[in-house]
């Protein structure tokens, strides 16, 4: 495969402007020769404005020069800082220093416990961990199990907020996409937001006077309903 910027264009400046072969432009642009006859004939690539090898540092002009006195020399392309910069590069695998490593299994369960809509491959992508890692934490079969504890990920620094809302919108949609293809209804608790309930008062300690809510007016002020009582006289008095 060509390394060519703009493979058609620049067949299209080197049929008008060099007299190579059509198997030299072919071969040169990563293209078939009855593509580069077509672009000869005007049928190919008519509305495709030509560039020129030489001014985008693809080809020098010895090269092309060597090439136009000999129809079977294959030229050599120049390797362009423009292409290599194009190139889709691979992202490398997530690092985890050594000292976080160890809070991969809390970091796998928190996702296991608060998120099942995200799969395994992404929490394998997300922590830099084995699917097999996983599915022992997950089945509790994890040489450290008794003392794995759920911990937010972003807490423990393995990841950021901004890539865990991310995969955990993604894992939420492919769950609702999955569900309407099959009919189901989404009723799933993980992806319902957080209802926060306010715990209810507690019954105040046992008093004298017994339980909250026990109390009368009668009890407390006796069957008077509450009105003072005058105070017996003494006979002496």
């Amino acid at each position: 495969m060509s390394d060519i910027l703009m493979p058609k264009a620049t067949a299209v400046w080197l049929v008008d402007n060099t007299s190579l072969a059509f198997d030299q432009i072919a071969e040169f642009c990563g293209l078939h020769p009855l593509e580069v006859k077509g672009i000869a004939d005007g049928e190919v690539a008519r509305d495709i404005r030509g560039a020129d090898p030489i001014a985008n540092g693809q080809l020098t002009r010895e090269e092309l020069t060597r090439a136009e006195e000999n129809p079977k020399y294959h030229m050599k392309a120049l390797v362009s800082r423009h292409a290599e910069l194009l190139k889709p590069s691979k992202k490398a695998p997530r690092y985890t220093p050594v000292s976080r490593r160890q809070d991969r299994p809390d970091a796998i369960l928190w996702f296991v416990k608060n998120h099942p809509e995200i799969t395994d491959a992404q929490i394998s992508k997300l922590l830099g961990t084995t699917k097999s890692t996983i599915e022992q934490v997950r089945s509790r079969t994890h040489w450290n199990s008794a003392n794995i504890k759920p911990v937010d990920p972003v807490t423990l620094g393995l990841i950021g907020q901004i890539e865990l809302d991310a995969a955990v919108r993604k894992g939420a949609e492919a769950k609702r996409k999955q569900a309407e293809k099959l009919g189901i209804p989404l009723d799933d608790p993980s992806l319902k937001p957080a209802v926060t309930v306010q715990p209810a008062f507690e019954e105040e300690e046992d008093s004298p006077y017994g339980k909250k809510g026990d109390l009368s007016v009668e009890d407390v002020f006796g069957a008077g309903g509450g009105k003072r009582s005058e105070p017996e006289e003494d006979e002496d008095y």
